[in-house]
Parts: C-alpha cells; sequence; structure tokens
C-alpha cells in the first residue's frame, strides 16, 4: 500500500540518510524498503527519493506519522481507500500487476498470447521463474523470476532457501507450485518468523524427496544445483510477543 509518512527519530531530530551529512525531516509514500544480501540482510528505505540506512537505525527510536494520504501504488492517483496490495480501484481492475495470475499464477495466460498488457506480461510472466524452497517457521514453497533472488527471500524473513525448479514462464512456475502445495505451506506464519521461531530442517533432503512428486513432465524443470542460500539479519534481539500495527487506527 503506497500511503505517505512523516518519519522523525524519537528526539524530534530528522532521520538521517546515508546521503546526507545533516539530519533533516522525511515525507514520502511508503513502500517496501529495498534489500540486498552482504554479510547480512541490508534494508534501505526510500523517502522522496533519499535513501535510508535502516540497518544504521537499528538501536534508536524512530516515529513515523501517517498525514491521511493514500496513492496508488501504479498511477499514482490520490485514493480515499486502497484495493488489492495498494492499488486504486481501476488499476485494480485493470493494471496487469493486479492479474489474478500474481496471486494464482496457475491461471496465467501470457504464454496463449492473452494478458492484461502483453508488454508488461513479457517482462515479468514470459521470463525465467523460480520455483523455490524457504525455511522459517516452515518449509515453504513458493515462486518468484530469476532476477529477484534472493530479494523475495529476504522479504520473506527466509533464514535460508534452495531452488527447486527453473521454469521457461509464471503458468508453468504455477503448475509445479500448486503439486507442492499438496506437501508443503505457501505462506508465511509472520508472527513465527519475527520471533525466529525456524523450523529445524534439510532442504536438500526435503527437495530431494519432492521431485518424484511431480507429474513427469515437469520433472525436467528440476534446477540440478542444490546450493543453499543461507540468510543472517541484522536484529540485535528477538522479540517475545509480535502485534501489528495499522496506521488507520493509530496515524502515529
Amino acid at each position: 500500500m503506497s500511503r505517505h509518512y512523516n518519519i522523525n527519530d524519537g528526539n524530534g531530530h530528522g532521520m538521517k540518510a546515508i546521503s546526507m551529512d545533516t539530519d533533516a525531516d522525511l515525507s514520502g509514500n511508503l513502500r517496501k524498503m529495498q534489500t540486498r544480501l552482504r554479510d547480512v540482510a541490508q534494508y534501505t528505505l526510500s523517502l522522496d527519493g533519499v535513501p535510508v540506512d535502516m540497518n544504521a537505525k537499528i538501536g534508536e527510536t524512530l516515529s513515523l506519522r501517517f498525514d491521511g494520504t493514500i496513492n496508488c501504488i501504479v498511477c499514482g492517483r490520490e485514493t480515499k481507500k486502497s484495493f488489492g496490495q495498494g492499488f486504486c480501484y481501476p488499476c485494480f481492475r485493470d493494471a496487469p500487476e493486479a492479474s489474478e495470475c500474481i496471486i494464482r499464477p496457475e491461471l496465467c495466460r501470457a504464454h496463449e498470447g492473452e494478458a492484461r498488457d502483453m508488454d508488461w506480461a513479457e517482462k515479468h510472466c514470459l521470463v525465467e521463474q523460480i520455483v523455490y524452497l524457504a525455511r522459517s517457521s516452515a518449509i515453504k514453497v513458493g515462486i518468484t523470476r530469476a532476477s529477484q533472488m534472493p530479494t523475495r527471500w529476504i522479504d520473506q524473513g527466509a533464514t535460508d532457501a534452495i531452488v527447486f525448479a527453473r521454469v521457461p514462464n509464471r503458468y508453468t512456475a504455477g503448475l509445479v507450485e500448486v503439486a507442492m502445495k499438496a506437501h508443503l505451506t505457501d505462506r508465511t506464519n509472520w508472527q513465527r518468523m519475527l520471533k525466529n521461531e525456524v523450523i529445524d530442517a534439510d532442504l536438500v533432503a526435503t527437495k530431494a524427496s519432492l521431485i518424484d512428486k511431480l507429474a513427469p513432465e515437469l520433472r525436467q524443470y528440476i534446477d540440478p544445483d542444490d546450493t543453499v542460500c543461507t540468510i543472517d539479519y541484522p536484529v540485535e534481539c528477538y522479540p517475545e510477543k509480535v502485534k501489528s500495527v495499522g496506521f488507520d487506527k493509530q496515524p502515529q
């Protein structure tokens, strides 16, 4: 959801951006943080085009204030209510980013030349897709574009992950995922994940045990590489209890 926030630290001084030498108040539409993997996962929040190194803010007190403005994540228009993952209603109805196959990839028809926007589909649906296994509160199956690794795994809080299959399009990825969902979850328990309640499991062994569960015509896409990507997070301590906060009811 794209919403407009002001962010200040607990002392009343502005959050310092990594590209600035002095503190300054920042405001802008709040979007998903950018992530990358180095020795630990790195998080960057961008407000008004200013990148903020969130790893450097660990241990500080930050204040977020919602000013009541909601903008569509596709067209940018102001809207009183957002739909789906942050769309205005016209974009929720018509934009390719809100297509049904985003949630259910097995319904994708781009490989047959049918999509809300074929130019968009060629860049997002008709490119190599990864079906992966990720370990956190449980072993889950998921899909992402090859270009989104390991970003997708970091976004989901995975402790480690492995590529299960490499397929040519989103539809085929959906077929593999549906087959795996009979044996694994496709959701992350975010409360347990944030408390670092991680299941003890072997991803390589799990991958091997699932290959025969696939239909023969899908086994050709199994990735022979069993490399496991391990992800460490910049955490001082994990919470014992986790509570969600909504800015609609609590604007600051």
